[in-house]
């Protein structure tokens, strides 16, 4: 029961109280880039979920199983580089092959997902936290949710943002960042939720 709870407590730290996009602010253009239709928003962020959730996993193991006991943890942030060019090049192809639609929609912003700061992020804080396996494996899975559901409400607010009257000072980028901003404050108000 103690590891249930335990479990809960992480995935709703990651989703909402510690958001990457909202609260760290990692992961900003992809953030930006791919918000403005939800379902490009959707695809990127299935693509985010299982390169986050991988990078974790696959982090974790190297470090515990190579790095560790070869006393080259110093390389740890380029291995890290690989895995995760690795696996964003494995869900590029599969994107390709399965929905071009999809693939053509994410353009530049899916092998971006390289780059992304916040996926190097969630890899390099498992290892430096040094989680067991189910922990590890929740807080890798809820960070990249999180990342989701960040890009989901902002493309809902971008989609409904086109009906509305915005001054022309304000129209395109400047009221993507007042929107993030706003989202935010309001993700402040999960702060204390959970004590992690």
């Amino acid at each position: 029961m103690d590891n249930v709870i335990e479990i809960l407590l992480i995935l709703v730290s990651t989703i909402f109280v510690t958001n990457f996009v909202l609260a760290r602010f990692l992961g900003i253009c992809p953030f930006l880039g791919v918000s403005s239709r939800i379902e490009t928003s959707i695809g990127m962020g299935m693509a985010v979920v299982f390169v986050i959730t991988l990078a974790g996993l696959f982090s974790w193991l190297i470090e515990k199983f190579v790095l560790i006991p070869f006393d080259i943890v110093y390389l740890r942030t380029i291995v890290f580089i690989l895995v995760i060019a690795a696996l964003v090049q494995f869900v590029e192809m599969v994107i390709r092959k399965t929905s071009p639609a999809l693939y053509n929609a994410l353009g530049i912003f899916l092998p971006l997902i390289t780059t992304n700061c916040a996926v190097l992020a969630v890899a390099l804080l498992v290892v430096q936290k040094e989680m067991d396996f189910f922990p590890m494996l929740f807080f890798s899975f809820g960070a990249s949710v999180g990342f989701t559901v960040a890009l989901l409400l902002m493309a809902g607010i971008r989609e409904q943002t086109l009906h509305a009257r915005i001054p022309k000072i304000l129209q395109g980028t400047p009221i993507s960042l007042v929107t993030a901003g706003l989202m935010a404050l309001a993700f402040l108000g999960f702060a204390g939720l959970v004590k992690m």
